[in-house]
């Protein structure tokens, strides 16, 4: 019997995926915490704690451990991040066996990845495209989160990404900084068209993309785990209340018909910009095989986002990642991806998983 915990830190998510083998069968539970690292670093141990305590069982074999926290202004540099949150994680754990997942899809020590942090930086994309890559040979993976975008090729049945780290990603179109819950309005557009006219929208955090998709009924009240912009609740109310304000206004200057309006013109313009960076991607690996590329969808905006993306560019399939993998895994896929990796590095035989 081999229990197996894999993390993916994230700025604003911790998620965790226990993976238990027995009997050469394995199962996956994910549990996942809102955190917004950047408000109190020195947390971070109890929240793994935390995390680690939700699941029933007595003993870990290893820790798998993936990051993306490093980036947060919590910290000066990725290298302080990636030491300091990798130390957290030793210091919560012991003598657990910890293993850090490189952009290489690779398991290295703590020690060394503190030595080369630049390797494991923001490497998470690399544990979705790696448990893809066991499974199908050429495809596309768009993983819509709640504050980004990561586009994942796969070429071969292997990685065939561009960028290795968050820069190189945003200059190829792999990274498209633009996410289901937290992206400000204000990043998506800046000129919105309202009363037969053009207007500029405020460059204040008056309004996230998640009161967009709140409003469309593209995610519901409880989707929406991170903070408002403005502090409040989750009501169409509040968010009809935080999109008048984009553009200076309120609930008593704009009708309800105004900010719906705002709302789809916000949403299809966010779209276009994953629609961009998937365009790159997909004329990339399309233009180096005769074979099918399917897009596979996953994360929070999977369908109102990554579909409509992939739509817009006409791939050859779509491919929603709930008939890959377990429909829990689909939010958590990258801790899934370094929990499987972990699992086969310490197991002592071999084991079946969906």
């Amino acid at each position: 019997m081999v229990n197996v915990l894999g993390f993916d830190i994230g700025g604003a998510n911790t998620k965790a995926a226990l993976l238990h083998i027995e009997s050469q069968k394995a199962t996956v539970e994910v549990v996942s915490k809102y955190f917004p690292i950047w408000k109190d670093p020195q947390k971070v141990t109890t929240v793994l704690f935390d995390l680690r305590n939700q699941f029933a069982v007595s003993y870990l074999d290893a820790i798998g451990v993936t990051l993306t926290a490093e980036l947060s202004d919590a910290y000066q540099t990725k290298r302080e991040g990636v030491t300091e949150i990798l130390s957290s994680v030793q210091s919560t754990f012991g003598q657990t066996p910890i293993f850090v997942l490189t952009s290489n899809a690779e398991l290295i020590a703590p020690e060394e990845a503190k030595q080369n942090p630049i390797m494991v930086a923001s490497a998470n994309w690399a544990a979705t495209g790696w448990l893809l890559s066991q499974v199908l040979k050429n495809a596309i993976i768009v993983d819509v989160g709640s504050t980004s975008t990561s586009i994942i090729p796969l070429f071969n049945w292997f990685l065939a990404a561009r960028g290795k780290t968050d820069l190189e990603k945003l200059l190829c179109g792999e990274l498209v900084y633009t996410g289901s819950l937290r992206t400000n309005v204000a990043s998506i557009v800046h000129k919105v068209p309202i009363r037969n006219g053009l207007a500029s929208v405020s460059s204040e955090l008056f309004a996230t993309s998640g009161d967009v998709h709140l409003l469309l009924n593209n995610i519901k009240p409880t989707d929406f785990k991170s903070e408002t912009a403005d502090g409040r609740g989750t009501s169409i109310e509040e968010a009809m209340a935080r999109l008048s304000r984009v553009v200076c206004a309120d609930r008593e200057i704009l009708t309800k018909q105004e900010i719906f309006e705002l709302a789809h013109y916000i949403y299809s313009q966010q779209i276009n910009q994953i629609t961009e960076g998937l365009s790159k991607t997909y004329g990339y690996i399309k233009s180096s095989t005769c074979d099918m590329v399917p897009v596979v969808v996953t994360g929070l905006g999977k369908d109102f986002l990554a579909r409509k993306a992939a739509e817009s560019v006409g791939v050859d399939s779509i491919i929603d990642l709930d008939s890959i993998l377990p429909k829990q895994a689909v939010l958590a896929t990258p801790a899934v991806g370094v929990a499987l990796m972990t699992g086969f590095k310490v197991s002592e035989e071999p084991f079946q998983w969906k």
